[in-house]
């Protein structure tokens, strides 16, 4: 089959790769749908050192269940299937917690020995626990909001609940990207008052808009945390939802948190020291956040999109073949794209 791998920094190719097959009883293997390229890509994408073997890459995708393991039960062949973007049990005690992202026999896509999304098919190891069946056809117009549920939704919905938003709770979220977007829908769906958009690309953020954002902020820095200030009678907000995963936007952050609110990180941080001093400890300001456990989301999230009361696949603006996705990725990185959709 043809799948995607990336060599080194701004080096992503599409290649012959083995046709997956079962190796355990737990397996299946998913012919995919519709895969996309992820905001966290890009990290690899600018700085992966350069290799003379590529490694697979891509964690979101859905497809249909060609063949199941002897040991899987509730899935058959035809099935169509969303898979969070780590493979999981489902079944252990972190689990059973809702942190399927630490589960005991789970693991990433793309890691030795594992499929990448970005591909034709997929071995998905712990399928049962994994894979969540849909109920939509293959030629469903859904599959691009439903393609969601795999990362950037319950990523920006943990944002919004570990930020403990609410219904008369005051929102900023910082980033106009697929996540912060996906953050302004879940504190929307979540009841929050106001939400302010910290970003400055304005397709981005007049789609924010549409997602529920109330006021839009583009100024960075300090002026950005004066605006917002000025926003909220120098109050700064209740949550502050960070998306970015660079230490200026978490610097922002705390600038614009009200005192006793909540700073939530979805962003992957690249940064290992966090500004905590002890301005904000007498501030009592809480920094939560983390890797979200999309599992632990999807059936509260599904019927919403089911139903079409919120359409989060709006956050993709360019589709491409497979062959087409290291355009995807130049497009994404040259700020080009959004979100872009791949369709094998």
């Amino acid at each position: 089959m043809r799948a995607t791998l990336i060599y080194g920094a701004g080096d992503v190719r599409v290649e012959d790769v083995p046709d997956p097959r079962l190796h355990e009883p737990t397996d299946a293997v998913v012919r995919v749908l519709r895969s996309c390229v992820c905001g966290s890509d890009l990290w690899p994408y600018g700085a992966k050192k350069d290799a003379t073997e590529g490694d697979r890459i891509g964690h979101e995708f859905l497809g249909v269940v060609e063949e199941v393991g002897s040991e899987v039960s509730g899935l058959v062949g035809g099935d169509v299937v969303v898979a969070p973007f780590v493979w999981a049990d489902n079944t252990c005690d972190f689990c059973t917690e809702g942190l399927q992202t630490s589960c005991r026999h789970g693991g990433q896509w793309g890691a030795p020995g594992v499929d990448g999304g970005q591909g034709e098919a997929v071995r998905v190891p712990q399928a049962q626990g994994t894979l969540v069946k849909l109920p939509v056809g293959e030629d469903s117009t859904l599959l691009p909001s439903l393609l969601t549920l795999s990362d950037v939704f319950p990523t920006g919905h943990h944002c919004a609940v570990t930020a403990r938003v609410g219904p008369r709770t005051t929102v900023t979220v910082i980033g106009d990207g697929a996540v912060g977007l996906s953050a302004v829908l879940a504190a929307k769906r979540l009841g929050a008052e106001r939400i302010i958009l910290m970003g400055r690309h304005t397709d981005r953020t007049d789609l924010g808009r549409e997602f529920g954002a109330t006021d839009v902020v583009a100024e960075r820095g300090a002026e950005g945390v004066e605006k917002v200030g000025e926003l909220t009678g120098g109050d700064g907000t209740h949550a502050v939802l960070e998306c970015v995963g660079l230490k200026p936007a978490l610097e922002t952050a705390f600038g614009v948190v009200r005192a006793g609110g909540v700073v939530s990180r979805v962003g992957a941080p690249q940064y290992s020291d966090v500004p905590m001093d002890g301005g904000l400890f007498m501030r009592n300001i809480t920094l939560t956040g983390g890797v979200a456990p999309a599992r632990a989301y999807i059936e509260e999230l599904l019927p919403d999109i089911l139903d079409g009361r919120v359409e989060p696949g709006r956050v993709f603006d360019r589709t491409v073949g497979l062959d087409e996705v290291p355009d995807g990725y130049r497009a994404m990185a040259d700020r080009k794209a959004l979100k872009v959709l791949i369709r094998p």
